[in-house]
């Protein structure tokens, strides 16, 4: 009796442990090593720029594993660092969104910053003088209307003209899908330089041998001379949190992944929660027919210093909780129109911004005809198989889950 009870307990510790393993395995395509990013392969860049001045292109999202800068890393091996150029929010990124970066000196290690936001949105002939290779590293979105790789293009461009090597050190894309509007002609602005979806589907290495290949750099030579140093360890899909926030608005997880859906009431009459510890996590308006959740703007250094409905009671709704796995929703500004009761001009408050980030005027009267988003999304499926087909060339990258 003792024999079989004791069968029956090995049995059962067994069926157990199967079921256990089989629920623990790990998923199709999952790498057991940590992402290597291109900025983490500094022999590869070592061999790339042997003997050449350095001018960098960077912000606080351009770290090494344990924090280190690459700045203070690529110092400490006495490389020829000539400038850094800095983009939106400032080399150190604590500049609000939209305000002039401009020129100095870092405090912490002396080095000249540049801007190229603002007056000057790429480096000029003179700046270029002196260096001969720009390396690009910069934690992207993966969304059209985030700047940096507004500024990747630029950059490119002014190497082409004035023959300059660009170096592009790879980092994930945490939205990586493909999705939205793609960006019409006479829609072009610094929040949409390239024809490209509102979700691009690519690392910035893939969009820079993009706008290479593709011949958007607006310049007598047909491209730049690209190096991209890619990653290891990384796929497209792969899950990837940020370990340092991308701009002082996306503070964590969330943010990231409601930006590309809430980016366009940026447009609107409706705040995002800039000035308040969840921005791009929350939506409202003094009205209160927006909602029963409450917030007050208030200015905060680092993040934003004057947001919409500063110092007034906002009402609308906390999305930090939100069922939202990531991608492209459109549901949030519709179901924000329809609260305004289809008020065209009291909710499209800024109507040619609201176009410039949705990269047409479709989009907008669209959601004014009353349009679901279903049939929004029809109205975007042979302009994205195009973008999809132009991608496929690009890409460095396996899919996740094959």
């Amino acid at each position: 009796m003792q024999k079989i009870y004791l069968y029956l307990l090995m049995t059962l510790f067994f069926a157990v442990s199967t079921t256990t393993a089989k629920e623990t395995k790990t998923c199709p395509g999952e790498d057991t090593d940590p992402v290597m990013t291109g900025a983490e392969q500094t022999d590869r860049i070592k061999d790339l720029v042997k003997n050449k001045r350095i001018g960098l292109i960077m912000n606080q999202t351009s770290i090494l594993p344990g924090g280190v800068h690459l700045l203070d890393a690529l110092l400490d091996k006495g490389w020829k660092i000539k400038k850094v150029f800095a983009p939106e929010h400032g080399f150190r990124g604590t500049d609000d969104a939209g305000a002039d970066i401009n020129n100095s000196v870092d405090s912490k290690t002396g080095i000249p910053v540049v801007s190229v936001y603002g007056k000057n949105n790429k480096p000029t002939a003179e700046q270029l003088a002196d260096i001969d290779v720009i390396i690009f590293d910069i934690q992207d979105v993966g969304t059209r209307f985030y700047t940096y790789i507004s500024t990747l293009h630029y950059a490119m461009e002014s190497c082409a003209e004035n023959d300059k090597e660009f170096i592009v050190l790879d980092r994930p894309n945490p939205n990586d899908y493909v999705d939205g509007p793609v960006r019409k002609k006479g829609f072009s602005s610094f929040v949409g330089v390239d024809p490209v979806p509102v979700l691009h589907g690519l690392t910035v290495g893939e969009l820079a041998q993009m706008i290479n290949g593709e011949g958007w750099i607006a310049t007598g030579k047909n491209s730049c001379r690209l190096h991209v140093v890619s990653m290891k360890n990384w796929r497209h899909g792969q899950p990837y949190s940020l370990p340092v926030k991308p701009s002082p608005n996306l503070p964590n997880d969330m943010s990231v992944k409601l930006y590309p859906s809430l980016c366009f009431f940026e447009g609107t009459n409706i705040s995002v929660g800039r000035g308040t510890p969840f921005p791009f996590q929350a939506l409202g308006n003094p009205d209160k027919k927006y909602g029963s959740f409450t917030f007050t703007p208030q200015p905060v250094e680092g993040m934003d210093m004057n947001p919409l409905y500063k110092g007034k009671l906002c009402f609308g709704e906390d999305l930090r909780n939100e069922p939202f796995e990531g991608g492209l929703s459109l549901r949030f500004v519709i179901r924000f129109f329809e609260k305004s009761g289809h008020n065209e001009k009291e909710f499209f408050s800024r109507a040619d911004w609201f176009d410039l980030l949705a990269g047409s005027d479709s989009l907008r009267k669209q959601i004014v005809k009353g349009c679901s988003e279903k049939e929004i999304r029809e109205s975007w499926k042979t302009d994205l198989d195009a973008y999809r087909k132009i991608r496929k060339k690009y890409l460095l990258y396996d899919d996740y889950d094959k």
